[in-house]
């Protein structure tokens, strides 16, 4: 069975700003997907959900370029922006059972810097995500206008600044975004989301994807770099990323430290903080 959008799921999709969902893993290979996430947490010395590697970590790490690749969610996102597709950034979102983590109300394309708000994300569950574990929460219709946003750096908001919307959010309109391991749902960039702490047993660990069409350009003053997964890019208004050779190869990982830092300069630079040294950090402790 396909994955790509059916005419009324893409429609439905433009009104609601979302798409819930699309089965792209098995449990098998969701459950291989997160064996692999805390084997290179252990090779690279590092967490994979906080630091230079939770930015654009596909491009340092084989097996999360396979996934931003595979061709179970390109289809889909294809049904929505067309057949010639950049991958904008991946972020692993990681709540550890417990732990007080969150993310609050906003919209992620405030401080993205592209010039019209034509990014879909496909959200992997690589464990379930349910209303215990603190799932995703979206606002449905909400992706129509750009509403002001002001930063709260919170230590607990795994956001990159803490961004949260300014106008009170009616929670009661929320839909949540249940999904188990291997299913992705598919949000608009101006669709207002967020999601509570884990109050689980388990983490609730998934890995957002942002595509975009190769004839996107970066906002005014801004730059940006970006990986082609599918088709062709004639336009070139953005930095070309590289696939990595191997798991953690210098050249690699050289590559992923000049595309994550130049991605984080442009997330800060409206900001009133400079980048905080626990982003750019490479190793624990």
């Amino acid at each position: 069975m396909g994955t790509a959008l059916s005419r009324a799921e893409v429609d439905a999709y433009r009104e609601r700003g979302y798409h819930l969902k699309v089965k792209a893993f098995s449990a098998d290979e969701a459950g291989e997907l997160n064996r692999r996430f805390e084997e290179s947490e252990k090779r690279a010395g590092a967490s994979l959900s906080s630091g230079l590697l939770n930015v654009k970590p596909h491009l340092i790490f084989p097996w999360l370029d396979a996934v931003v690749r595979d061709a179970r969610i390109l289809d889909a996102v294809e049904s929505i922006l067309g057949p010639d597709l950049l991958c904008f950034g991946g972020t692993f979102f990681n709540k550890g059972p417990g732990d007080g983590t969150y993310v609050s109300w906003h919209q992620d394309a405030t401080y993205w810097g592209l010039a019209k708000p034509e990014v879909v994300t496909a959200w992997v569950a690589l464990t379930p995500s349910n209303e215990l574990a603190g799932c995703m929460r979206v606002v449905p219709g909400s992706h129509l206008t750009q509403l002001k946003h002001h930063d709260t750096f919170a230590a607990k908001n795994l956001l990159t600044r803490g961004q949260e919307i300014e106008a009170k959010v009616d929670e009661s309109q929320a839909v949540d975004f249940i999904l188990e391991p291997g299913e992705v749902s598919l949000h608009h960039v101006l669709i207002v989301h967020g999601s509570g702490s884990n109050r689980a047993s388990w983490p609730r660990r998934g890995f957002a994807v942002r595509y975009m069409p190769t004839s996107l350009k970066p906002a005014e003053g801004r730059g940006s770099s970006a990986l082609l997964v599918r088709g062709t890019d004639r336009f070139k208004y953005h930095l070309e990323e590289v696939s990595p050779q191997s798991e953690l190869h210098p050249d690699a990982v050289a590559h992923h430290k000049a595309m994550a830092e130049y991605s984080l300069k442009g997330l800060y630079q409206s900001a009133d903080k400079p980048i905080p040294a626990a982003r750019l950090a490479t190793r624990q402790g």
